[in-house]
């Protein structure tokens, strides 16, 4: 059974090199999204980095995941890998019941 774990990435360079990156990020963002793996992602406020809702069969395929985000090849962020298991989940959120 899957799970869903949580990339928390944090920038490591100025705002505009993350800028640069964005469009090449996005489209990773947008093809892991239709394999089935991201479920949810976005900036956090301030804006020094963001997180990104994963289904993977295991924590080495999450972060195997998360390591080909444009953010990290490039080496302009950090990424911390979070395991969660919802114990509850409101309505319109049944894709977070792993």
């Amino acid at each position: 059974m899957a799970s869903i774990f949580i990339a928390s990435l944090t920038y490591t360079v100025p705002i505009d090199k993350i800028d640069a990156l964005l469009a090449a990020h996005l489209e990773w963002l947008k093809a892991g999204h239709a394999s089935g793996h991201f479920m949810a992602w976005g900036p956090k406020e301030p804006r020094d980095g963001g997180l990104i809702f994963i289904r993977a069969e295991s924590r080495e395929e999450a972060e195997r995941l998360a390591a080909s985000d444009p953010f990290i090849t490039e080496g302009v962020a950090n990424s911390q890998m979070i395991e969660w298991t919802p114990r509850f989940v409101g309505p319109g959120l049944e894709a977070f019941n792993g």
